[in-house]
């Protein structure tokens, strides 16, 4: 299956560069739900209302099409990735419009392989988490618990962090995420098992998970 889609894009990435519109669309298509989760954890809290994440996706698909035949001409990595780089660009982009000076402390940058990107907002990454650990019958308990929650993420390792949130939420390979981050597969790897077993102990200490 992973060899079709894989074969797939290959073909549409042909035709994209031979001019065909549809396939880029198409090509679009096919990661715009991963592409606007991966904004979605990295949007600032503070520019809700203000910064949509369509508006973000928008302006990195017309970079995608001016781009692409240089893309082409010499990918320096897998296509999804690339998106991803454009769309993060965009995101700062948005981020230093808004936040201006405030950006550094708002929402540092971290140094990724290929260009800057934004760290995944604790606050996004809490609300997930109480929202797939509580039912609609815990709603009362809902806020406290994502306080409590994005205080102990906050305590996390920074690079553990983005490598959960690399593979968890944005379901990048360990490969994917190695190259995001610039570091080695074997050390994306071992920071991924690090914080899943960090998290566990988290949520254990919060009685979100049973230990037994």
């Amino acid at each position: 299956m992973a060899d079709d889609s894989l074969e797939q894009t290959q073909q549409l990435l042909s035709r994209a560069g031979q001019g065909d519109p549809h396939a880029l669309n198409e090509l679009f298509s096919r990661y715009r739900g991963r592409l606007k989760r991966a904004i979605q954890l990295r949007l600032n809290p503070r520019l809700t209302g203000r910064v949509d994440d369509s508006d973000v996706l928008q302006e990195a698909y017309l970079e995608v099409a001016r781009h692409l035949p240089e893309y082409l001409q010499s990918p320096t990595m897998p296509f999804y990735l690339w998106l991803r780089h454009i769309a993060m660009q965009k995101l700062v982009a948005a981020h230093r419009e808004h936040l201006g000076a405030q950006m550094r402390d708002a929402n540092r940058e971290v140094s990724l392989h290929g260009g800057a990107g934004l760290r995944a907002s604790t606050a996004s990454l809490a609300a997930r988490l109480v929202g797939r650990l509580t039912s609609p019958s815990q709603a009362a308990m809902r806020a406290e618990l994502r306080a409590q929650l994005q205080d102990a993420l906050n305590s996390m390792n920074e690079v553990d962090r983005e490598v959960l949130v690399l593979r968890h939420f944005e379901q990048l390979s360990n490969a994917e995420t190695a190259q995001v981050l610039g570091i080695q597969e074997s050390t994306a790897s071992k920071r991924y098992l690090r914080a899943l077993e960090r998290l566990h102990q988290i949520l254990t200490e919060m009685r979100i998970l049973d230990d037994g």
